[in-house]
């Protein structure tokens, strides 16, 4: 079984695993890309069987739209995290967003957050950064396939963005406030699709808890 569930803000992606291992009854359940515990939307979930899918699916290209707040930076690049600095927000121009968030698009690389799930010599990053441990890494090739403005209310700027497994929106964003002369930090992050998989038919856990307990009673 294959599904597209909505994941809810505040949720790691293995908290939505456990819930539905525990709904289903079954061991055998993961998912095709971890979402951050701040952000919402598309996680694909297998079981069974349907776990060997995963994998092929997680390597496909994902869609996001994310509100990027100027100003301030936090440690992790979220709302979650703590203020580490702040600076003044030029002035900005429509154009002069529209060319900055335009000469992000194509192949680059990107140093992966401390605050991430990624592995560095066996140790998943965050597990060290909450010792404040900071350790080397290696930057990781990513394409940004498209990305667009969608609305500007500063300090918010929000965007949607298509790009290449691997790649984290937190330090697109970071890396935008920095090309536009201050800082910035993520206050909203929703997954709207991976490969054909789209957030217009993702189903809440609610929903699913409840339509499976009616089909099996």
């Amino acid at each position: 079984m294959l599904l597209n569930l909505y994941k809810p803000p505040g949720w790691t992606s293995f908290d939505v695993v456990k819930k539905i291992r525990g709904i289903i009854r079954e061991k055998k359940v993961g998912h095709a890309g971890t979402l951050d515990p701040f952000a919402e939307g598309v996680l694909l979930i297998g079981t069974g069987k349907d776990t060997k899918v995963l994998s092929e699916i997680s390597n496909q290209s994902k869609s996001y739209r994310a509100t990027l707040t100027l100003g301030i930076s936090t440690n992790k690049m979220d709302l979650t995290g703590i203020e580490e600095k702040s600076l003044p927000i030029p002035e900005l121009s429509t154009n002069k967003i529209l060319a900055t968030l335009n000469s992000f698009l194509g192949e680059q690389n990107q140093v992966p957050p401390m605050y991430s799930a990624k592995k560095v010599n066996g140790e998943r990053l965050y597990k060290l950064a909450r010792k404040n441990i900071e350790v080397e890494r290696e930057p990781v090739p990513i394409n940004i396939n498209s990305i667009s403005l969608e609305s500007i209310e500063l300090p918010d700027i929000t965007f949607s963005v298509e790009c290449s497994k691997g790649t984290y929106i937190r330090v697109l964003g970071a890396d935008i406030a920095e090309k536009l002369g201050t800082v910035g930090h993520l206050t909203y992050l929703q997954r709207t699709g991976i490969g054909d998989h789209n957030v217009k038919d993702s189903q809440s856990l609610e929903s699913f808890e409840k339509s499976w307990k009616s089909a099996v009673a």
